[in-house]
């Protein structure tokens, strides 16, 4: 080995030896500390009184071939059309769902499955923006379809819901900063800077049962409106000092 060779192996040794030494001469201070942090998740509710319904309807009618089922279904239906205009409801708010026209049978046990006619069908779903007219608008929709209109179903339901969504929002980080707290005070600790947040879900509306009755003092129809809650929820994390 020569004397070149040797002396940058030895040096190097003493370049190792001294980085080892002042690596264990650092105080426990200097080193970098282990991040510490809680992490809650959250939620905030609001209550509120809908604003809008939804009215789910539909014409049927069974004739003797697939072109009167059509024909009497398309009258029905315009019926109902005219009468959701006459109570205000806009063309962008009636939207048609389906359109069929299937046979229509008889089942007996002497005979089996007998085709009596054709069934033409057209439902609808109309949004309501006055949900205290909804009401009105039901009564309107069933005079003018007669029997041949159902209504499958009347559903209040908030229309504009960011309000109550900013409101629910505000709420769910008033919970979750009071519960981070606790747990910091548990721990004896405080908290520091918010590393993150994240919204889960917004807005959770749930809406209440369908009720549809007659007023105590005539045979207007009333649809209860009831409160729905809008929720949000929410996960945040907090540094700890």
């Amino acid at each position: 080995m020569t004397t070149t060779r040797v002396r940058k192996i030895a040096a190097t040794l003493i370049a190792l030896a001294l980085a080892g030494g002042i690596a264990a001469s650092l105080p426990a201070e200097a080193a970098t500390p282990e991040a510490r942090y809680v992490t809650v998740n959250s939620s905030g509710s609001i209550k509120v009184t809908p604003d809008a319904v939804r009215l789910n309807a539909n014409v049927s009618v069974v004739a003797v071939s697939n072109k009167v089922a059509m024909s009497k279904t398309s009258t029905a239906a315009a019926a109902v059309r005219a009468a959701l205009t006459k109570a205000g409801i806009a063309k962008k708010d009636i939207a048609t769902q389906s359109i069929s026209v299937l046979p229509e049978y008889n089942y007996t046990q002497e005979k089996g499955s007998v085709i009596i006619g054709y069934r033409g069908s057209q439902s609808f779903v109309v949004t309501i923006r006055n949900a205290e007219n909804a009401g009105a608008v039901v009564d309107a929709v069933v005079a003018a379809g007669g029997d041949d209109l159902q209504i499958q179903g009347v559903t209040p339901f908030v229309l504009d819901s960011s309000k109550a969504t900013e409101s629910a929002r505000a709420d769910a980080v008033m919970n979750a900063k009071a519960k981070a707290t606790s747990y910091a005070k548990l721990l004896d600790v405080k908290l520091g800077r918010v590393n993150y947040l994240v919204e889960n879900s917004s807005p959770i509306s749930y809406p209440p049962i369908m009720a549809m009755g007659k007023a105590a003092d005539s045979e207007a129809t009333v649809v209860d409106l009831g409160e729905q809650d809008v929720t949000v929820s929410i996960t945040i994390q907090w540094s700890l000092l």
